[in-house]
């Protein structure tokens, strides 16, 4: 399995303006994709890539599935209906968005569904979004580690998820790291702003080298196409092990994204 390491987020983008960061997007060189049901834009992002005249073949395309969709009858229903929406037969990756709340569709159900959209040809990966330690090993038990291609989650220097990540490389699975500018809270901190002085690079930059040294794959949003190309530099940077370990200071538990009666108990 593998997943890229850099690709464009779109939540909170609809209409032109995800039309607008997509396609700038890929003017620029990226070819990864990340969107879900709930985002309301598959359609808005179908219709951007199919102006765009880059080629299906090229692109890696990412899709969540929601809450409301996670039942066995559901979930491949839904799934078509995105892949219709983002004009394709099949998606690179199907992730469950949240866990299920209060376990109201068992994983093993929903997880068990998206095996089925994969044997199909639905979708080439599958994966999970927003998992704790408890729920990641529930889900391997139910479909092995090699069956899950990723765990999305917030992880930003304010927020660092350091039990999380410990089990993720423990059990080897990959994480993806959503947020990671925090909201653009990375922005104006005076360590990280330090740290780019020295590497002639900006703030934002120096987040997402920190979290691609790490391993983890990244898809921070913009609708700037200076900023879509600046955010894509970051691959080129290499922080110091004492870049690294200030950094590493930021920590504070700081979460963004928690929706009551949604998130589950966090790690």
């Amino acid at each position: 399995m593998n997943i890229p390491a850099f690709g464009l987020g779109t939540f909170r983008l609809q209409g032109q303006t995800v039309i607008g960061s997509v396609r700038n997007a890929l003017d620029v060189g990226y070819r990864v994709i990340d969107t879900a049901q709930i985002y309301g834009n598959e359609a808005d992002i179908g219709q951007a890539i199919a102006e765009s005249g880059v080629p299906r073949s090229e692109l890696f395309l990412t899709t969540k599935i929601w809450i409301e969709n996670m039942s066995a009858s559901t979930l491949i229903p839904s799934l078509r209906q995105s892949l219709e929406k983002l004009r394709t037969d099949h998606v690179d990756l199907t992730l469950i968005h949240w866990p299920s709340p209060g376990g109201a569709v068992p994983l093993k159900e929903t997880l068990d569904a998206l095996r089925d959209a994969q044997t199909d040809g639905l979708t080439s990966q599958i994966g999970v979004s927003n998992f704790t330690t408890s729920l990641l090993a529930e889900a391997i038990a139910v479909v092995g580690r090699e069956n899950i291609a990723t765990n999305q989650v917030e992880i930003s220097p304010y927020l660092q998820n350091r039990k999380l990540a410990a089990f993720a490389r423990e059990q080897g699975i990959h994480l993806t790291s959503y947020m990671t500018l925090a909201y653009g809270g990375v922005l104006n901190d005076p360590l990280l702003g330090e740290i780019a002085t020295a590497h002639g690079a900006t703030p934002a930059q120096i987040a997402l080298a920190w979290a691609l040294q790490q391993g983890y794959a990244v898809i921070p949003s913009s609708t700037r196409r200076e900023n879509l190309q600046s955010n894509l530099n970051a691959v080129n940077i290499v922080l110091t092990d004492e870049d690294m370990a200030r950094i590493a200071t930021l920590d504070r538990g700081e979460r963004q994204a928690s929706p009551e009666g949604i998130a589950p108990e966090w790690d």
